[in-house]
């Protein structure tokens, strides 16, 4: 085995080339992955529309949602809570800082380390090759944490843990306890959206209020706990949405706010949040405008970046421990072989899936 099929991006807005890559030997501590499910989200549909940035150049092999069986090792590994890792583990791993510049060493905020390293973004020419998910095989480097995925918990969604729930979790936890009498809104029904309802719903909130789109995310949504929902695509009037939020809430706004569609749904969000409320700033792309006069008195206002090591267990031990609450698996709503990965980006970018996965090995 000295060969990887995987899935290239060579030119923005052309179709992936599936290419075979070599498997690169292993440097200390690194471990090659025998990938089973990648998942694919809004940022590989960036990535492919392009262009890239932070200086990111193609080709890249897309894909930043692995989960996969330990191949090989090059040493001994463990896993995040100590346990020895073996050949044949199904894991998940974290993503690579530095562990040595002001934020990973002071700030203690390793997310924004200007040497942080993620995957789907890196030159497929130069070694190691295999650094996105959309392949048979990934190369994982030795800094990263490693969380072994339990029987209870599909490969699918385990690999989408490694992105949109990871964060979510992430959020969470900086925004501290959701008290029994508050009131959650949440704009944006995709993979964040319906998982931060999930959580919300978990973690004790009165009443969870979603406003997203299409009406088919919107009944996965329900599902996963919200108690009330808003079609954007049918309440087109942001005033009319925001009508909508304070008739739930006596008039006050919501106690906490979690925008996990675009930053250009961020003004509307802060229009929503009562006065001394908290706004979760997650969603990417797109920007809007916020005038400082038109803030809430007392807000606070959050914004985060991915997540730490302990925010994939904390994703993998909910997937697991919350299966017979929650119809995760119906977030997974279509699959794909790793030669229709081109379809399956396709049907991401016109939101006809909630949360695609490929299968490299089918």
């Amino acid at each position: 085995m000295t060969q990887s099929r995987a899935a290239v991006i060579t030119a923005h807005n052309q179709p992936l080339e599936i290419q075979s890559l070599p498997i690169p030997d292993l440097d200390p501590g690194a471990v090659l992955v025998r990938i089973e499910a990648s998942t694919l989200c809004g940022t590989d549909v960036h990535r492919w529309h392009g262009p890239l940035g932070g200086g990111d150049s193609l080709p890249i092999v897309t894909g930043h949602e692995p989960c996969g069986f330990v191949e090989a090792m090059n040493g001994e590994r463990k896993d995040i809570l100590g346990n020895p890792l073996k050949v044949g583990d199904r894991v998940v791993w974290s993503y690579v800082a530095c562990g040595q510049c002001y934020w990973c060493t002071v700030a203690q905020q390793p997310c924004i380390c200007p040497g942080r390293a993620s995957w789907g973004h890196n030159r497929s020419d130069q070694f190691p090759y295999l650094l996105g998910s959309v392949s048979q095989y990934m190369y994982v480097p030795a800094p990263c944490h490693f969380i072994k995925v339990p029987e209870t918990v599909t490969s699918a969604s385990a690999a989408a843990s490694a992105c949109a729930y990871r964060t979510i979790m992430h959020g969470f936890d900086k925004l501290g306890a959701i008290k029994s009498h508050e009131t959650v809104v949440i704009q944006g029904s995709g993979p964040l959206g319906n998982f931060a309802t999930a959580v919300a719903r978990d973690h004790g909130a009165k009443q969870v209020l979603v406003i997203g789109a299409p009406a088919a995310r919107l009944e996965v949504t329900k599902r996963m706990g919200a108690d009330a929902v808003l079609n954007l695509e049918e309440v087109t009037d942001a005033k009319d949405r925001q009508a909508w939020v304070l008739d739930h809430t006596d008039g006050r706004g919501a106690d906490v706010v979690f925008q996990t569609a675009t930053g250009a749904a961020t003004p509307e969000g802060l229009t929503l949040l009562r006065r001394g409320g908290r706004f979760m700033n997650i969603g990417a792309g797109g920007t809007g405008n916020i005038p400082v006069n038109g803030l809430p008195y007392e807000m606070t206002f959050h914004t985060i970046l991915s997540g730490e090591p302990r925010h994939w267990l904390q994703a993998i031990d909910f997937l697991s421990t919350r299966k017979d609450r929650y119809p995760f698996e119906e977030m997974i709503t279509a699959s794909y072989k790793l030669d229709q990965v081109n379809e399956a980006l396709e049907a991401m970018a016109s939101f006809k899936v909630v949360k695609a996965v490929i299968y490299p090995h089918q």
